[in-house]
């Protein structure tokens, strides 16, 4: 029997047009533009772009683009670092209907022309400095894509490619032509791909409608408002910047830009700009809390910056360094299939008060979904039943609702497999605590049987991160004939420092963890990256086997 009954008294107010508008962020830079007109929207060394020039520029290259022949829902990629041209290409695509490809810079040229292929690219843009690598990627495609040059007059590295640069071919736009008319919420708005890491990565596909409602949960997850400064530190090619573009155009703040991290620039932007909010990886944090001692500040500020960050859970030590130079550390959770982050480790009132590691384990929880994300639960794979919420059993992070992709582009099979029972399937081993918050235990992949006991590489990482020695540490399974997998630690030394021997970090490990948790062998080594900064424990696992 249906709950609803169609003879109601309701019944007959069915929509009429007039009461519904498609979500889209495209809308928000429409509003902006004139609410705050004449507020700076974009700082980038000596330039400053107020909200009604952000809001013209963006119209009149989404009418360029239109003009150079792109239709709806094909697909235009970009090659670039946070630059102004970055945020201005993430309203001008959608608003011509086509689907933006924010490409990793940090790609190699192959990588770049299988994205290139795989998505049926129209248009590129490139930044002059990823000109020889755009240009040898576009020599494998076997398609004709138009380029447009990025001419940065704040650097002279690279060169130009293309038949038009961005100023000259943003400046064909007709403004008097009218632009895509969004009729369904749920058409794609962007192209982003997984790091693929372990094969070719996948294309995923998010939507207007989830784009718009990820960016203002974000907002009410950091507490973006008109009057914030917002650093950009996270790469603007990760998952859109985890919807932050459109975040912080959606209430006025202003964003300052800058090509590459520099801790020592990190520093001076947020005294000079009075920044107020910035995301990073762990990478990130780990450059500020070792840098030079002169870039520091010298007096916390009264008002902390809000830095939200995602991957690894930071460890305490990291967040008392954070918190000693002024910054509040967020913990999120997500997935390129999840618009980036989905969850939140919601901060509560009476965690202020207690010890820094009691808080800290608090803290290192992914947390609950933010208010506009939907459902997530942890639960056994193989039967789809929740686990019990005692904070011990282990099973899988699934996800469903407003932010999750509407799938991979041209992989029905992989798309299904991810989403079979209705709910995203992330990959994650979790446990969920009584009061509902969430805790990832490790990558399916990454958890250590030893013995027959399941030992979290996260929880070994972080008894490490507590040697005052240690900068970096990664751990990960290494095949033993008498316990079929022991914890095997790679660890980076902060400079200057010599390395202790196994048995000092042994009897150290000791102090925080069961004897069977305790790292087998010990590699001193720089740890091998991905190009989003993540750890590449795939390589570390191969590594391992030969470690004597």
């Amino acid at each position: 029997m249906s709950d609803v009954q169609t003879d109601s008294l309701y019944s007959n107010l069915d929509m009429q047009g007039a009461d519904i508008q498609p979500l889209s962020p495209i809308h928000f830079i429409q509003r902006v533009s004139y609410v705050f007109a004449k507020k700076t929207a974009i700082v980038y060394g000596e330039r400053r772009i107020s909200y009604a020039e952000f809001g013209s520029r963006c119209r009149q290259l989404a009418a360029a683009i239109i003009g150079a022949g792109i239709e709806p829902q094909t697909t235009v990629s970009v090659l670039c670092p946070n630059v102004p041209e970055m945020l201005e290409l993430h309203f001008a695509v959608p608003m011509t209907g086509a689907v933006l490809n924010t490409i990793n810079t940090r790609l190699d040229a192959k990588t770049i022309a299988t994205i290139l292929g795989h998505g049926e690219s129209q248009m590129l843009f490139v930044d002059r400095e990823y000109a020889d690598v755009a240009e040898a990627a576009l020599a494998m495609c076997d398609r004709k894509i138009q380029v447009i040059g990025i001419d940065d007059p704040a650097v002279d590295i690279g060169r130009m490619i293309g038949g038009t640069d961005y100023e000259t071919f943003l400046a064909s736009g007709n403004v008097e032509e009218p632009l895509f008319d969004l009729r369904d919420e749920t058409m794609p708005i962007s192209l982003s791909y997984t790091s693929g890491t372990t094969g070719n990565p996948k294309g995923v596909v998010y939507s207007h409608r989830g784009a718009a409602l990820n960016a203002l949960g974000n907002v009410l997850a950091i507490g973006l408002t008109s009057s914030s400064t917002y650093l950009w530190t996270l790469p603007l090619f990760h998952c859109d910047g985890w919807t932050h573009p459109w975040s912080v155009t959606s209430v006025g703040g202003t964003h300052v830009c800058m090509r590459a991290i520099d801790p020592v620039e990190v520093f001076r932007l947020i005294d000079a700009e009075d920044v107020t909010h910035m995301a990073a990886a762990p990478i990130v944090l780990s450059m500020l809390i070792h840098a030079p001692d002169d870039a520091k500040p010298r007096t916390v500020r009264s008002v902390p910056v809000q830095v939200a960050t995602g991957g690894a859970a930071p460890p305490s030590k990291v967040i008392d360094d954070m918190e000693t130079m002024g910054f509040k550390i967020t913990h999120l959770y997500g997935l390129t299939e999840s618009y980036g982050p989905s969850l939140i480790c919601e901060m509560q009132e009476d965690w202020a008060s207690l010890p820094l590691s009691t808080r800290a384990q608090k803290m290192a929880r992914q947390g609950v979904p933010h208010v506009l994300a939907g459902d997530c639960q942890v639960v056994d794979p193989e039967t789809m039943q929740p686990v019990p919420a005692d904070g011990k059993t282990i099973g899988e992070i699934m996800l469903r609702g407003n932010t999750v992709m509407k799938g991979y582009l041209k992989n029905p099979k992989d798309t299904a497999k991810a989403s079979a029972g209705g709910w995203f399937h992330s990959g994650d081993l979790a446990v969920m605590h009584p009061d509902g918050y969430a805790e990832v235990k490790d990558r399916s992949k990454d958890i250590i049987i030893s013995g027959g006991e399941n030992i979290s590489s996260l929880e070994v990482e972080e008894a490490l991160y507590q040697h005052p020695n240690i900068m970096e540490a990664a751990v990960v399974a290494r095949p033993d004939d008498k316990w079929g997998e022991t914890p095997c630690a790679f660890i980076t030394l902060k400079p200057g420092i010599d390395a202790p021997t196994s048995d000092d970090l042994r009897a150290f490990c000791r102090e925080h963890l069961a004897a069977y948790k305790l790292p087998s062998h010990f590699v001193f080594s720089a740890l091998p990256k991905t190009q989003t900064g993540k750890i590449q424990k795939n390589v570390l696992r191969e590594t391992a086997k030969e470690v004597k």
